[in-house]
């Protein structure tokens, strides 16, 4: 899907013809220019040759299945990115329909190679613009369209957002934007290592979207043996802009927390994890592992315990189910598993 051309197309266009396009790409989610029925004939045919609509995808879907589904898609250089679909239903008897949960990439594999995430295994490659970020949410959106829509983005694919801020927010921003995708600043998620940089500059922009610490260790010597960028981000650091942010905005801010068998998951771990966490408007969500072949997961009689320290000192703590474990779209198992032809 290429539109860098759309404003020469457009050139001498009426104005209009923008939010007509808008509506067609971003609200329909067509696939071809012939399905723009309003647009002049000559229109639609200079578009096809100017602006192809195709997003390349190596991997098949089949939304008929129940749970999360994972796309590889090619980029225009060759590249390999995943992004991943999350269908879930809230339990409620009133909501018959999924609702369903778009996982994006911001960067081709990940420069911060944390020991327990197959995504920096393979090193990083470039970063992706935010288009390339927004198709991830296009290519579902399309394949969603007959049967519901994407309720939710969360940035939490390959890559560090943070590293990538100004194409990650522009993209954010793009979703939110009521002429385009019009997606509620509330129903988007950004999930960072702890880049204290960005978390300041989150912090100033007017865009509520929600924010996730992950954080995965509760001192500085764990955490940097799974998370060497660790060492140029230190948790008190991290706390200390986690709480000017809440200042600032009044909302709520995730820790995530991968609970991982005889590294992290001990009692003592979550003594120490409590008092660091027990602070208002501070969740901490325990997330249980998917094994990649290093580590293996915490025992779930381990994460309940772990939890009950966390709520007995006073801290909101939640157990995210776990999604995607499967088709390897779980959390730290995102990778390319093709090279670049």
């Amino acid at each position: 899907m290429n539109l860098e051309k759309l404003s020469v197309v457009l050139e001498k266009e009426p104005k209009y013809r923008y939010q007509q396009i808008n509506k067609f790409l971003f609200q329909d989610y067509i696939s071809s220019w012939q399905e723009a029925s309003s647009l002049p004939q000559a229109l639609r045919e200079k578009l096809a040759k100017e602006c192809p609509l195709d997003i390349k995808s190596e991997l098949k879907i089949n939304l008929r299945q129940k749970g999360s589904q994972k796309a590889l898609i090619c980029l225009e250089d060759g590249v390999l990115i995943e992004t991943v679909l999350i269908s879930q239903k809230s339990g409620k008897k009133e909501d018959k329909e999924a609702r369903y949960t778009v996982c994006v990439s911001t960067q081709v594999g990940c420069p911060l190679a944390c020991s327990f995430c197959s995504s920096g295994q393979d090193g990083f490659t470039r970063n992706l613009s935010s288009w390339e970020i927004v198709e991830q949410v296009v290519f579902w959106s399309r394949a969603l369209k007959s049967i519901g829509k994407v309720d939710n983005v969360v940035f939490m694919g390959m890559g560090e957002p943070f590293l990538n801020y100004n194409e990650f927010i522009k993209a954010a921003k793009f979703m939110n934007n009521p002429e385009t995708m019009n997606i509620g600043a509330r129903r988007l998620s950004v999930s960072t290592a702890g880049i204290i940089a960005g978390i300041k500059r989150l912090s100033g922009e007017k865009i509520q979207m929600n924010l996730a610490i992950s954080l995965h260790a509760p001192n500085d010597i764990l955490r940097q043996k799974l998370m060497p960028v660790a060492g140029k981000n230190k948790i008190s650091d991290i706390l200390h802009a986690v709480d000017n942010y809440i200042t600032k905005t009044g909302r709520r801010v995730m820790f995530e927390y991968v609970m991982i068998k005889d590294e992290n998951d001990s009692e003592q771990n979550a003594f120490t994890l409590a008092k660091l966490m027990a602070r208002p408007l501070y969740l901490v969500n325990l997330i249980p592992y998917n094994d990649t072949g290093r580590y293996h997961a915490s025992r779930p009689e381990t994460i309940k315990k772990f939890k009950e320290i966390l709520e007995s000192k006073g801290v909101a703590t939640t157990v995210r189910l776990s999604f995607g474990g499967e088709i390897e779209a779980a959390c730290g198992q995102l990778k390319n598993r093709r090279k670049r032809k």
